[in-house]
Protein backbone atom coordinates (compact mmCIF):
# COMPACT_ATOMS: atom_id res chain seq x y z
CA UNK A 1 0.00 0.00 0.00
CA UNK A 2 1.15 3.12 -1.12
CA UNK A 3 -1.32 5.72 -0.08
CA UNK A 4 -4.96 5.29 1.72
CA UNK A 5 -7.88 3.94 -0.44
CA UNK A 6 -10.20 6.55 0.75
CA UNK A 7 -10.76 10.26 -0.62
CA UNK A 8 -12.93 11.64 2.10
CA UNK A 9 -12.47 10.74 5.40
CA UNK A 10 -14.75 8.73 6.55
CA UNK A 11 -14.65 6.58 4.24
CA UNK A 12 -11.21 4.99 5.93
CA UNK A 13 -10.88 1.76 6.72
CA UNK A 14 -8.40 0.08 9.66
CA UNK A 15 -5.92 -0.43 7.32
CA UNK A 16 -6.13 2.99 5.87
CA UNK A 17 -5.66 4.38 9.24
CA UNK A 18 -3.18 1.89 10.71
CA UNK A 19 -1.18 3.02 7.37
CA UNK A 20 -1.45 6.32 8.24
CA UNK A 21 -0.87 6.00 11.92
CA UNK A 22 3.14 4.30 11.00
CA UNK A 23 3.70 7.37 8.44
CA UNK A 24 2.97 10.17 11.24
CA UNK A 25 4.93 8.16 13.45
CA UNK A 26 7.89 8.51 11.32
CA UNK A 27 7.39 11.87 10.44
CA UNK A 28 6.72 13.07 14.21
CA UNK A 29 10.43 11.56 14.68
CA UNK A 30 11.92 14.56 12.95
CA UNK A 31 10.02 17.35 14.54
CA UNK A 32 13.59 17.94 16.71
CA UNK A 33 15.13 18.50 12.93
CA UNK A 34 12.70 20.63 11.65
CA UNK A 35 12.61 22.97 14.80
CA UNK A 36 16.12 22.75 14.86
CA UNK A 37 15.65 24.34 10.88
CA UNK A 38 13.04 27.11 12.52
CA UNK A 39 15.75 28.16 14.98
CA UNK A 40 18.41 28.59 12.24
CA UNK A 41 15.72 30.17 10.05
CA UNK A 42 15.00 33.07 13.13
CA UNK A 43 19.12 34.25 12.34
CA UNK A 44 17.08 35.97 8.95
CA UNK A 45 13.96 37.36 10.57
CA UNK A 46 13.15 41.10 12.62
CA UNK A 47 15.69 43.21 12.03
CA UNK A 48 16.14 46.59 14.21
CA UNK A 49 18.14 44.57 17.38
CA UNK A 50 21.57 44.12 17.73
CA UNK A 51 21.49 40.43 17.79
CA UNK A 52 19.47 38.40 15.88
CA UNK A 53 16.49 35.96 17.00
CA UNK A 54 18.44 33.07 16.53
CA UNK A 55 21.09 34.79 18.62
CA UNK A 56 18.66 36.26 20.82
CA UNK A 57 17.50 32.42 21.36
CA UNK A 58 20.94 31.62 21.93
CA UNK A 59 21.88 33.67 24.94
CA UNK A 60 18.42 32.45 26.26
CA UNK A 61 19.38 29.21 26.27
CA UNK A 62 22.84 29.88 27.29
CA UNK A 63 21.33 32.00 30.46
CA UNK A 64 19.15 29.17 31.47
CA UNK A 65 21.92 26.23 31.49
CA UNK A 66 24.86 28.39 33.05
CA UNK A 67 21.87 28.83 36.10
CA UNK A 68 21.82 25.22 36.44
CA UNK A 69 18.32 24.69 34.73
CA UNK A 70 17.01 21.62 33.32
CA UNK A 71 16.85 20.47 30.08
CA UNK A 72 12.81 20.81 29.63
CA UNK A 73 13.93 24.70 30.98
CA UNK A 74 16.75 25.31 28.73
CA UNK A 75 14.72 23.92 25.41
CA UNK A 76 11.99 26.25 26.87
CA UNK A 77 14.10 29.29 26.99
CA UNK A 78 15.91 28.13 23.19
CA UNK A 79 12.52 27.76 21.58
CA UNK A 80 10.47 30.65 23.17
CA UNK A 81 10.68 32.52 20.34
CA UNK A 82 10.33 29.97 17.52
CA UNK A 83 7.06 31.35 16.42
CA UNK A 84 8.45 34.86 15.50
CA UNK A 85 8.41 33.74 11.64
CA UNK A 86 4.86 31.92 11.96
CA UNK A 87 2.59 33.86 14.40
CA UNK A 88 4.08 37.14 15.12
CA UNK A 89 1.47 38.36 16.96
CA UNK A 90 1.00 35.24 19.20
CA UNK A 91 4.40 33.79 19.02
CA UNK A 92 4.30 32.76 22.85
CA UNK A 93 1.45 30.89 21.94
CA UNK A 94 2.98 29.28 19.09
CA UNK A 95 5.84 28.19 21.01
CA UNK A 96 4.09 26.66 24.04
CA UNK A 97 1.78 24.68 22.01
CA UNK A 98 4.97 23.32 20.45
CA UNK A 99 5.93 22.57 23.96
CA UNK A 100 3.25 21.55 25.69
CA UNK A 101 3.44 17.85 24.93
CA UNK A 102 7.16 17.16 25.75
CA UNK A 103 7.86 19.13 28.35
CA UNK A 104 6.67 19.94 32.26
CA UNK A 105 3.34 22.40 32.29
CA UNK A 106 5.40 24.54 33.92
CA UNK A 107 7.71 25.43 31.10
CA UNK A 108 4.84 25.28 28.85
CA UNK A 109 2.89 28.15 30.72
CA UNK A 110 6.02 30.44 31.54
CA UNK A 111 6.33 30.23 27.45
CA UNK A 112 3.08 30.70 26.65
CA UNK A 113 2.71 33.91 28.90
CA UNK A 114 5.64 35.30 28.39
CA UNK A 115 4.93 38.11 26.01
CA UNK A 116 2.44 39.23 28.72
CA UNK A 117 5.11 39.33 31.22
CA UNK A 118 7.63 40.96 28.74
CA UNK A 119 5.38 44.20 28.96
CA UNK A 120 7.06 45.38 31.89
CA UNK A 121 9.85 46.50 29.96
CA UNK A 122 8.33 48.52 26.84
CA UNK A 123 4.57 48.26 27.16
CA UNK A 124 4.53 51.86 28.28
CA UNK A 125 6.37 52.92 25.04
CA UNK A 126 4.06 51.05 22.76
CA UNK A 127 0.47 52.02 24.02
CA UNK A 128 -0.21 48.50 25.60
CA UNK A 129 -0.35 47.92 29.21
CA UNK A 130 3.33 47.05 31.34
CA UNK A 131 1.16 45.19 34.04
CA UNK A 132 -0.48 43.11 31.64
CA UNK A 133 0.99 40.19 33.75
CA UNK A 134 -1.04 41.12 36.81
CA UNK A 135 -3.86 38.80 35.17
CA UNK A 136 -1.59 35.68 35.85
CA UNK A 137 -1.13 37.21 39.22
CA UNK A 138 -2.68 34.41 41.24
CA UNK A 139 -1.43 31.55 39.10
CA UNK A 140 1.59 29.13 41.10
CA UNK A 141 4.13 30.17 37.70
CA UNK A 142 3.47 33.48 38.10
CA UNK A 143 6.86 33.85 39.53
CA UNK A 144 8.29 31.34 37.36
CA UNK A 145 7.68 33.50 34.05
CA UNK A 146 8.82 36.63 36.10
CA UNK A 147 12.35 34.95 36.66
CA UNK A 148 12.25 33.35 33.02
CA UNK A 149 11.65 37.13 31.80
CA UNK A 150 13.82 38.59 33.86
CA UNK A 151 17.20 36.92 33.64
CA UNK A 152 16.86 35.29 30.35
CA UNK A 153 14.32 36.75 28.01
CA UNK A 154 14.86 40.70 28.79
CA UNK A 155 18.32 40.49 28.85
CA UNK A 156 19.42 38.22 26.09
CA UNK A 157 19.97 41.05 23.46
CA UNK A 158 23.57 42.13 23.94
CA UNK A 159 26.18 41.25 20.67
CA UNK A 160 28.86 40.86 23.10
CA UNK A 161 27.71 37.87 25.11
CA UNK A 162 29.37 34.44 24.68
CA UNK A 163 26.35 32.16 24.00
CA UNK A 164 26.70 28.68 23.12
CA UNK A 165 25.88 27.69 19.40
CA UNK A 166 22.99 25.47 18.45
CA UNK A 167 25.25 22.29 18.00
CA UNK A 168 25.69 22.79 21.80
CA UNK A 169 21.81 22.47 22.22
CA UNK A 170 20.93 20.45 19.30
CA UNK A 171 21.05 17.30 21.49
CA UNK A 172 19.03 18.47 24.23
CA UNK A 173 16.37 19.42 21.37
CA UNK A 174 16.69 15.67 20.21
CA UNK A 175 15.98 14.36 23.80
CA UNK A 176 13.21 16.69 24.62
CA UNK A 177 10.99 15.53 21.22
CA UNK A 178 11.95 11.84 21.51
CA UNK A 179 9.73 11.89 24.57
CA UNK A 180 6.39 10.23 24.61
CA UNK A 181 3.65 13.47 24.19
CA UNK A 182 1.79 13.82 27.13
CA UNK A 183 3.61 11.47 29.31
CA UNK A 184 2.31 12.31 32.96
CA UNK A 185 5.72 11.73 33.98
CA UNK A 186 7.08 14.48 31.79
CA UNK A 187 4.08 16.57 31.85
CA UNK A 188 3.82 16.74 35.95
CA UNK A 189 0.67 19.29 36.49
CA UNK A 190 1.35 21.22 39.00
CA UNK A 191 4.98 20.44 40.05
CA UNK A 192 7.48 23.51 39.83
CA UNK A 193 11.44 23.27 38.77
CA UNK A 194 13.17 26.04 40.26
CA UNK A 195 14.80 27.83 37.07
CA UNK A 196 18.26 28.48 38.56
CA UNK A 197 20.00 25.92 39.99
CA UNK A 198 17.79 22.98 39.66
Amino acid sequence: MDQVKFTAMKDGDKEDYDFLGHHEAAFAKGTADRLLGALEALDEGLSGYQVTRLEHSLQAATRAWRDGADVDWVVSALLHDVGDIFAPYNHDEYAAAILRPFVREQCAWVVEKHGDFQLLYFGHYVGADPEKRQAHKDHPYFEDCTVFCERWDQSSFDPGYDMKPLAFFAPMVRDVFDRVPHDPDVIQPGKRVPLVGA
